[in-house]
C-alpha cells in the first residue's frame, strides 16, 4: 500500500529510489482493498487467488505512523519549549500535574528527558564540584596564612557576592540555571581574592607595629580603590552580556547578570563588613 524501494535510479552525482506501489484504484477505499488478489498454492501445485477479505478483516484505525525506539523499548516523543520561566520548576509542575490526573496502563511509564536530563546531570555534577572547590579554598587559604581565623575572615565577602548575584538573577526576573551556577562559583574565587587583599594588607601593618584598629581602618582604606575598580569594571564589561536578548543569550545572560551583580555589590559589603569583623575577632591579635 505504501509502496517498497524496489530499485535505484543513478542520475549524475544523485541518487533516487524507485518505489512500487499498487495502482490508486486498488487502494482508493477499504472495499477496493479487500477485492486484492492473494495468491495461494493449491493441492495440484498451481496458484489460486482468493480476495484480501476473505483472509482478513479490514478497517481504518488511528495510530502512529512511526514506532520509536531506545534500547530495545518502544517509546512515544512528547515535545514541548519553556519560555518565560526555568526549566525546573515548569517539569516539576508538570510532574505533579500528570501524577494527579494521569493513569497510566500497564507497562507504560514516563521519562523527562532530553535538556531536563542534561540539567539534572550538571545539578548533580555541581553538587559535588561546590563542596570540592570550597573545600579546596579552605585548604590553599591555611596554607597561605597557617591561621584559621585568617582564613575564614579571607571568605567572609563570599555571602555577600552571593546575595549580590541573587538579587541581580531576581530583578532582572532570570530563573536559576547551569550557568548562573557557574557564575557563582565564579564568584567564590573572586570574593576570596577580595579577602586576601584586605587580609595580607592588614597583617603587614600589624607586623610593623601597627594598632589594631589603625591596622583595620587603614586596611580597608587602601584596600577601597582596588577593590571598586575590580568590581565596577566587571560590572561595566559584563553589562552588555546581561542585557543581551540574541541568539545563545539565554547561556551568557544569567552568567553576566550573577558575576556582574555579585561584583558590584559584593566588594562594596566588603568595605563595611569586614574590617567590623576584622575588629571583633582580632582584637586581642
Amino acid at each position: 500500500m505504501g509502496g517498497a524501494v524496489a530499485t535505484t535510479v543513478l542520475e549524475g552525482d544523485r541518487q533516487f529510489g524507485v518505489a512500487v506501489r499498487l495502482a490508486p484504484n486498488f487502494r482508493d477505499s477499504i472495499s477496493e482493498i479487500g477485492k486484492i488478489k492473494v495468491a495461494y498454492p493449491t493441492a495440484s501445485g498451481a496458484n489460486a487467488y482468493i480476495p484480501l477479505s476473505e483472509l482478513a478483516t479490514i478497517s481504518l484505525d488511528t495510530g502512529a505512523s512511526f514506532i520509536y525506539r531506545e534500547r530495545a523499548n518502544r517509546y512515544i516523543p512528547i515535545k514541548f519549549s519553556v519560555r518565560g520561566r526555568d526549566l525546573g520548576s515548569t517539569v516539576a509542575e508538570a510532574q505533579a500535574l500528570i501524577a494527579k490526573h494521569v493513569k497510566l496502563p500497564v507497562g507504560y511509564r514516563i521519562l523527562w528527558s532530553w535538556e531536563f536530563e542534561d540539567l539534572q546531570r550538571a545539578n548533580a555534577r555541581l553538587a559535588v564540584i561546590i563542596p570540592i572547590t570550597f573545600l579546596l579554598i579552605m585548604v590553599l587559604l591555611y596554607a597561605l596564612f597557617n591561621s584559621l581565623r585568617d582564613s575564614l575572615l579571607s571568605i567572609a565577602g563570599i555571602p555577600f557576592a552571593v546575595a549580590g548575584g541573587i538579587l541581580a538573577l531576581y530583578f532582572s526576573g532570570q530563573p536559576f540555571s547551569v550557568s548562573a551556577a557557574i557564575g557563582f562559583i565564579s564568584l567564590l574565587g573572586v570574593a576570596v581574592m577580595d579577602g586576601i587583599l584586605n587580609i595580607t594588607y592588614y597583617r603587614e601593618l600589624r607586623t610593623r607595629g601597627t594598632a589594631v584598629a589603625e591596622a583595620v581602618f587603614r586596611g580597608a582604606e587602601q584596600r577601597m580603590r582596588p577593590l571598586l575598580m575590580t568590581g565596577l569594571s566587571a560590572g561595566v564589561g559584563l553589562l552588555p552580556a546581561a542585557l543581551s536578548h540574541g541568539i545563545g543569550s539565554q547561556v551568557q545572560r544569567p552568567l553576566a547578570t550573577v558575576v556582574g551583580g555579585g561584583m558590584t555589590i559584593g566588594p562594596l559589603m566588603l568595605l563595611i563588613v569586614a574590617p567590623a569583623l576584622r575588629m571583633l575577632f582580632r582584637a586581642k591579635a
